[in-house]
């Protein structure tokens, strides 16, 4: 249905072009089922006892990174669904950091949390399935900027291609 180069540049904040622009030129169907895709091939082939690897010093480890995501993932489908919705009270923005701060995976098997990932993006996709085409065009208010649904769509799907580039780059 849409495409990337079917939004508008006050549907996002340019801080997300960068994600926008990973998707290329295809709908959010495909964007989102590609990019889970790329990113699930890479985790699946990381053995359990890299998870706790880091590329530099104070960076985020494999584990930390794709609780990340998967934190990211929720809020911005929740965004994405107050929006459809029509619900116009603005959303705020998050602090990742502050959420991997907290976020303890000690406990965790790498393995589930990559389910998790898997779960997390078919509630996303069977999400953007229920939306008519008014819901995607409608637009919101998000951390303090303007942002349609469709632009969410994009901005999931590009933010995990980001990832899986970040880690087939620097966590080999």
């Amino acid at each position: 249905m849409f495409k990337t180069s079917d939004l508008r540049p006050d549907e996002f904040n340019a801080y997300y072009a960068k994600y926008v622009d990973n998707v290329g030129e295809i709908g959010i169907p495909a964007a989102l089922n590609e990019s889970a895709a790329q990113l699930t091939d890479y985790l699946t082939n990381i053995d359990e006892a890299r998870m706790d690897f880091a590329y530099a010093p104070g960076k985020w480890t494999i584990a930390q990174s794709l609780q990340h995501i998967i934190d990211t993932e929720r809020i911005f489908s929740y965004r994405a669904l107050c929006i459809a919705r029509g619900d116009k009270t603005p959303l705020p923005g998050y602090e990742q950091n502050d959420y991997a701060s907290v976020a303890n995976m000690s406990d965790r098997q790498f393995r589930d949390m990559i389910e998790e990932f898997r779960l997390v993006r078919n509630a996303t996709i069977a999400l953007f399935k229920s939306f008519t085409k008014e819901d995607l065009l409608r637009t919101g208010t998000m951390s303090g900027g303007g942002v349609s649904v469709r632009a969410l769509g994009f901005i999931i799907s590009g933010h995990v291609y980001h990832h899986a580039k970040l880690y087939n780059e620097r966590y080999k």
